[in-house]
This record gives structure tokens, sequence and C-alpha cells, in this order.
């Protein structure tokens, strides 16, 4: 039996960043990866606030990016009905890596992370990406 490849874009975005100095930072290249695994997709973030929101996006085909969780400094944040998609936001790593569990071919899409403020009608986007394929 042929494994299904799932295809994923990392994309990371941060829009209206303060002086440039507030950004995400992804990793670029391609990673394979197979139906029913598990995948975590990193995401690195840079500010100068103490209060951190980010969240986690995904787009697929022509559709437009759907939330999938928010992670916040303080508190849990919040997570959509699926709960194959985690997330925790380490504040001393400045990291919040979005792990899928049990990988399935409707996985296949974009996922941006975001850091905020997110959508406040700037249409400026800071974007980096890499492929799983």
């Amino acid at each position: 039996m042929t494994p299904l490849f799932i295809s994923l874009l990392l994309a990371a975005m941060c829009l209206e960043c303060r002086a440039q100095k507030d950004n995400v930072l992804q990793p670029k290249g391609d990673v394979t990866v197979t139906e029913g695994e598990e995948v975590t997709l990193p995401c690195q973030y840079n500010t100068t606030s103490t209060t951190n929101y980010l969240f986690w996006y995904k787009q697929d085909g022509n559709n437009s990016p759907k939330f999938i969780l928010s992670r916040f400094t303080f508190g849990e944040g919040k997570t959509e009905a699926d709960q194959r998609f985690s997330s925790t936001l380490n504040s001393t790593l400045r990291s919040v890596p979005l792990k899928i569990q049990k990988l399935q071919l409707s996985d296949s899409a974009v996922y941006y992370c975001a850091l905020q403020p997110t959508v406040t009608g700037n249409s400026k986007t800071l974007l980096e990406g890499v492929t799983l394929c």
C-alpha cells in the first residue's frame, strides 16, 4: 500500500508590527509527512511586549484562513473543536509550536502563526514559510 503524503505550508505573519521589532520566525525547507503521523510546526517570536498573544490559522485552497487556536502569556487561550491541534506558549524560549496529531489528508493547507496584533485594518504582512510535503 502506497502511503499518502500530506502537504502543509507553514507561514508566519505579524500585522502592524511595532518598529519591525515584533515578528514571528520559522525555518525554511521541506519536510515529508505521512498520513496518520504527527507533526510539530515551529514558530519562534520576538516582541517588546510582556503580554503575548499568538494565534494559529489554517488556510486550505482559496478559502479564507480559519482560526485553529490561540495561546497567551497568561491563561489558557482558546482551541477550536479539533483536539488533534495543540500548542503551548513558552515565553522563555519565545516559541509557540503547533502540534498536529493523527494527520489526515484534509490537513493539507497553509498554516499561519500570527503575533498580536492581527487584523486591525492594516494590510502589511511579514511572511516566512516552510513547506511540508
